[in-house]
């Protein structure tokens, strides 16, 4: 299986991220992946931290709410509004901070999703542009490590989707 990178592009004129990465699998197994919290579940966290869900309706107008949860078991809760679903093609999606509840914590950025799904022989890449309502706001995002943890999330999704 070839080493695929996840590619990063600062935008901070238009205040956005794009990465980009592609996985040996099919558009139907990436997209599952992306879209069903048993299986989200698995990767979505930076290691060693996991990714617990709560609820999950992913439909337009749909919430996912889940937990990055510590080996020490301390929960840091996110919330990810779903605005548009096209199967197996797209979807948009804000994410933020939030309490167990999912009621916003308004002192962290919101983060914009647009993700595109493209399936080119064996293999599917996925386009997140991910926007901001203030340069500041992305800067924050990436001074927390973005970058890091979500390009290792990504290398998670790399091994499940192998088994």
């Amino acid at each position: 299986m070839a080493k695929n990178e996840a590619v990063f592009t600062k935008d901070l004129e238009n205040k956005k991220l794009t990465v980009v990465r592609s996985f040996d699998a099919a558009v139907q197994k990436v997209w599952d992946a992306w879209t069903k919290a048993e299986i989200l579940d698995l990767w979505w966290a930076p290691r060693p931290y996991k990714a617990v869900t709560k609820t999950m309706d992913f439909r337009p107008g749909g919430m996912w709410l889940y937990a990055m949860t510590s080996p020490a078991g301390e929960k840091h809760w996110c919330r990810v509004d779903i605005h548009t679903v096209a199967a197996n093609s797209n979807f948009t999606s804000s994410a933020m901070f939030c309490d167990e509840e999912g009621n916003i914590n308004d002192q962290f950025p919101v983060m914009h999703w647009n993700n595109t799904f493209n399936q080119s022989g064996d293999q599917t890449t996925v386009q997140s542009e991910i926007s901001f309502n203030k340069i500041a706001d992305m800067e924050t995002i990436i001074q927390m490590g973005f970058e890091a943890g979500y390009a290792m999330g990504l290398g998670n999704l790399d091994e499940y989707l192998a088994m």
